[in-house]
């Protein structure tokens, strides 16, 4: 089973309910209302604090959202931040190849899903269970399933909800409450800056304590809606859709073979193309959930337990479609802009290399003993990371499904193809300069 998504980012801007109006112009809509309840001291809901004047600018927001991502004081260990995982280095994805990132107060604890990239996560939708993509007619589409949100199993819905977990969560950041992280900014060499950019006239902010953690949150979303940092659109396959650049024929044979529904088929959840005529560049995910059966990672402390499963959409981090077995193993689809630079993949940081990557989705089914390992029998194990009475949830099109003949969609030298291509959507590709307006201006006077 697959779960498709729309194929283009829609944006949308948002206000503060019941308070004064954040023109920001962040990708992802602020809509919450304030609520005169206490504010929950682990949890990602947040009151919402009120602008007062023309304060703060997007500019302001992102300058200091900056200061806190790089700050590494204000984990319980003190000696990680956002950075520290969301490396910019790296796509502001992990810095090295370990599957899980280490955290907690001694940095020597373990979560179980790896770190995504924070590149390309600025329009994903809000969660649904019931997509409906706009034919070109106009009519509605099909059910598509469970579609957008944020982190693997798209349990929030905007940046400054996703920005408060790490802050609280005891593998990572591991502050206890809002307290204690509020006691830590206060301390801040920037503790000045935030005070005064965001305490209301005659006020200090730092004596409201659910305002304070929530404008730590909208500045992190702030900054990490920087287009030239998190989604500058400066490939090298960017400059090819502008007609600036050609790709190699390497490149060009692992497009065919990635656009081809019968070969690798990764456009299908993956988008590589313009879907109208002056529409955004591919942000190369439809916001889907789908079922890989990726293999069960030996490091990671939890699978050590033979009845502990993460099934993403039905659980165990979110409860809300514990009920839903059709979604169990599901996982979000990932953008596969900057993917080259990534040195773990899938949810679980099961395998460490684009190529392997590719060859697992060509060979899981004609191959299984390489994904898999064998059984005390001897013989191939199957799906070793998904209990058997979700299987039929696994995603079994092309290129999982093998040829008629039996063997592999895809060859040696076509997956090698793929990866090529691959390594053209990493940002930051310099090769090509396009000329200055005066300079091509000239030009053309001069051919007159």
């Amino acid at each position: 089973m697959r779960f498709r998504a729309p194929q283009s980012p829609r944006l949308s801007g948002g206000r503060l309910a019941g308070l004064v109006a954040i023109a920001l112009a962040l990708p992802i809509a602020i809509a919450y209302a304030c609520s005169g309840e206490a504010l929950p001291e682990i949890g990602t809901e947040l009151y919402h604090p009120g602008v007062y004047g023309d304060r703060p600018t997007v500019e302001d927001l992102q300058s200091l959202g900056k200061k806190i991502f790089f700050d590494k004081s204000l984990s319980a260990s003190g000696l990680q931040s956002c950075a520290s995982c969301h490396d910019p280095k790296s796509a502001f994805g992990p810095p090295n190849a370990l599957s899980i990132q280490p955290g907690g107060p001694g940095m020597d604890r373990l979560g179980f899903r790896s770190t995504p990239s924070l590149t390309y996560l600025h329009a994903p939708i809000a969660f649904t269970e019931h997509f409906y993509e706009a034919e070109p007619s106009g009519a509605g589409g099909d059910d598509e399933g469970p579609t957008g949100g944020r982190t693997w199993d798209g349990r929030v819905n905007t940046g400054h909800d996703q920005a408060l977990m790490p802050l609280l969560d005891p593998n990572e950041m591991g502050n206890a409450d809002h307290r204690a992280l509020l006691d830590k900014l206060m301390k801040t060499a920037y503790a000045g800056e935030f005070k005064a950019l965001l305490s209301a006239p005659g006020e200090n902010v730092f004596d409201d304590l659910r305002a304070s953690i929530a404008w730590v949150t909208v500045a992190l979303e702030a900054y990490e809606g920087a287009p030239a940092e998190f989604h500058s659109f400066t490939s090298k396959y960017d400059a090819y859709l502008k007609d600036e650049v050609d790709l190699s024929p390497t490149e060009l044979r692992g497009l065919a073979l990635f656009n081809d529904m019968k070969k690798g088929n990764c456009a299908s959840c993956h988008t590589s193309s313009h879907k109208n005529p002056g529409s955004h560049l591919p942000i190369f995910t439809d916001f889907g959930f789908v079922a890989l059966a990726v293999p069960r990672n030996a490091q990671i402390p939890m699978n050590r337990n033979p009845e502990f499963f993460d099934l993403g959409l039905c659980g165990p981090l979110r409860s809300d479609l514990s009920t839903h077995p059709e979604y169990c193993g599901a996982f979000r689809t990932p953008s596969l802009r900057n993917v080259a630079r990534k040195k773990s993949f899938f949810h679980n940081g099961a395998m460490h290399s684009l190529r392997e990557v590719v060859e697992f989705y060509a060979t899981r089914e004609t191959n299984p003993q390489k994904w898999y390992g064998r059984d005390a029998a001897g013989k191939p194990r199957r799906y070793d990371d998904l209990p058997e009475r979700y299987w039929d949830n696994v995603n079994a099109d092309a290129p999982f499904k093998p040829l008629k003949n039996g063997k592999p969609r895809l060859n040696a030298r076509e997956i090698e193809d793929i990866v090529a291509f691959l390594g053209t959507l990493s940002d930051g590709y310099t090769k090509y300069v396009p000329p200055p307006p005066v300079a091509a201006s000239a030009a053309a006077l001069a051919a007159r």
